[in-house]
């Protein structure tokens, strides 16, 4: 059964594979569900069987329930990325921009936080005036800045990207930006900027 909501066609069949597969796979029968969302088995077992559709109104509930975004139970699959080699120095940065939380992931993914969904960060080469100030001290490296760091305008991490490995410290305002760092050989060091975005230089 398919049906047309905003110019999508939902397919009842896929929509309903899916919410069992997710179903079994979280160890509940079509009746525990059903308990859990306080509607009869037989509502369960009708979009299983793709002759029926959750109402919008369940769909924050059944996602919450079987781990999923709505809107993969409403294209009715789950998208799985192409695996992604082990260079940590290409790894994708997400800041929500309310709340400043960081997120890593070293492929393509969907990430939502404070209720918006997030673009991964695009690095750009930091120019002469925004570079941190780097130097040896005791094997390790000793990272600073005169940034701006009042509550409007901070650095809010620091990361140190080599190939097998990210190293992030978070940073926070009325802070003053120093920090240390294991020092290696060859890295990418990235910091973000409230006002300005992701930044990069290398070391």
């Amino acid at each position: 059964m398919m049906k047309v909501i905003g110019g999508e066609q939902m397919n009842y069949s896929k929509i309903g594979s899916l919410i069992a597969a997710l179903r079994k796979e979280k160890g509940l029968t079509q009746k525990e569900l059903a308990e859990q969302m306080h509607l009869s088995d037989r509502t369960i077992s009708k979009w299983e069987r793709g002759q029926g559709c959750p109402d919008v109104s369940l769909l924050p509930e059944l996602s919450a329930l079987l781990g999923i975004n709505i809107e993969d139970i409403l294209v009715g699959e789950l998208i799985t990325n192409d695996f992604v080699g082990g260079n940590m120095k290409k790894s994708n940065y997400f800041v929500c921009p309310s709340c400043y939380n960081i997120v890593l992931s070293t492929g393509n993914a969907a990430i939502s936080c404070c209720g918006r969904k997030l673009e991964a960060c695009v690095p750009t080469k930091a120019p002469v005036e925004e570079k941190l100030d780097v130097s040896q001290v005791d094997g390790e490296w000793f990272i600073s800045s005169d940034h701006p760091m009042n509550k409007d305008h901070y650095i809010s991490f620091i990361a140190f990207a080599t190939g097998d490995q990210v190293h992030i410290i978070k940073q926070y305002p009325e802070w003053a930006l120093q920090t240390r760092l294991p020092m290696r050989k060859h890295g990418t060091l990235l910091w973000y900027c409230t006002q300005h975005g992701l930044f990069y230089q290398l070391l």
